[in-house]
């Protein structure tokens, strides 16, 4: 069976909407997916100053940006769509949203993004809110990646994904275990715009840096590393955690931008080595944003060397796209009602078929 569908993802580090039109196959089982055309839109300052501040505004307010976000995600794809000559080829799309509020011991989670509204300026099938069912039985909602792990990306032994909020996927006992790691690309942007940069191009600033051992003796302090999991981070949460590298008057900037590479790396190496691989050597395929930022990946790679696991950093686009096609594939299971979020990932009671499904056009 195949399925066009196109897949949106917004991440927290406010970069901007992921768009991907992708061709999913499944055959007995087995899934695979053709990238077809892929887009990053860029938040103007309004959009990026309404998403960042959402959390504190009114009800009134909230619900009005939930709408306004929804026939926003809705332009998009219109002009995704006439940019790639896609009208009348797409079955459906499928719409993480943007998490604004992340609260798991509350059974709660907020993705804004109105997907009745998107359906209406697309006229297409939407399938949205695909988290609130795995936290309502008790999951944390997060990561809801590794099914993409598991049925699109299964060679590897282990995935690492550093988005704004670094979260690892790996194997336990025939099964796969993630949760979200520490603060990644939101504290690394934070300590850049410091200096009036919107991120450290290629790590350059963190290269040239020191570690300030006294920094990171206090971003590892923090009772979150000592969690097991299952376990996830808000936004706010990661924010909090970065706090010692962000409010300190030690050190240079490139100073705290070498010790937050070294912060993450640290807590990589340690989150994998409770799963050993029992191979010669095992893999670990890395995605997301701070793929891209060079001395942080050779950090990483220092601190999994001991572990013999070797980074396999992809092509550009598989590191950028990599959550929007999984977005997609969420997307399809739940159009087919096959589970599409692990308990053993989230913890939740039991596995889900998740998503609420806005139909978009009338069959009259």
């Amino acid at each position: 069976m195949i399925y066009h569908v196109i897949g949106l993802m917004s991440g927290s580090s406010l970069d901007g909407l992921d768009i991907v039109y992708t061709e999913l196959e499944e055959i007995r089982g087995s899934w695979s997916y053709k990238l077809v055309a892929a887009e990053c839109m860029p938040y103007d300052t309004h959009w990026e100053a309404l998403l960042k501040n959402a959390g504190s505004m009114s009800v009134g307010d909230f619900l009005c940006l939930h709408t306004a976000y929804g026939r926003y995600l809705g332009t998009c794809v219109e002009r995704f769509i006439d940019k790639h000559d896609l009208r009348h080829k797409i079955h459906f799309i499928a719409s993480h949203g943007h998490t604004i509020y992340h609260n798991p011991a509350a059974h709660t989670s907020f993705q804004l993004g109105d997907g009745a509204s998107l359906a209406a300026i697309t006229g297409l099938p939407v399938i949205s809110d695909l988290r609130s069912l795995d936290v309502a039985l008790g999951g944390q909602g997060a990561p809801i990646v590794p099914i993409g792990d598991k049925l699109l990306f299964g060679t590897y032994d282990y995935w690492l994904n550093i988005g704004g909020i670094v979260n690892v996927t790996v194997r336990k006992d025939e099964q796969l275990l993630a949760w979200d790691v520490c603060p990644g690309n939101q504290m690394l942007n934070a300590i850049a715009q410091i200096e009036g940069k919107v991120m450290d191009k290629d790590g350059k600033m963190a290269a040239q840096g020191k570690l300030l051992p006294t920094i990171l003796e206090q971003l590892s302090a923090a009772p979150y590393y000592s969690d097991a999991p299952p376990k996830s981070l808000s936004n706010t949460k990661a924010m909090e955690l970065a706090q010692p590298v962000l409010t300190t008057n030690i050190g240079t900037v490139n100073d705290l931008s070498h010790t937050a590479v070294c912060h993450i790396a640290n807590n990589i190496a340690k989150a994998v080595a409770s799963y050993p691989h029992n191979k010669e050597e095992a893999t670990m395929l890395v995605t997301g944003g701070g793929a891209f930022h060079g001395f942080l990946i050779e950090k990483i790679q220092e601190g999994l060397n001991p572990q013999k696991i070797r980074t396999v950093v992809p092509d550009s686009q598989t590191i950028q796209y990599k959550e929007a096609i999984v977005m997609a594939l969420i997307g399809a299971l739940r159009w087919r009602e096959e589970t599409n979020v692990l308990s053993a990932v989230t913890g939740a009671a039991k596995d889900s078929i998740s998503g609420t499904i806005w139909m978009g056009h009338s069959y009259n």
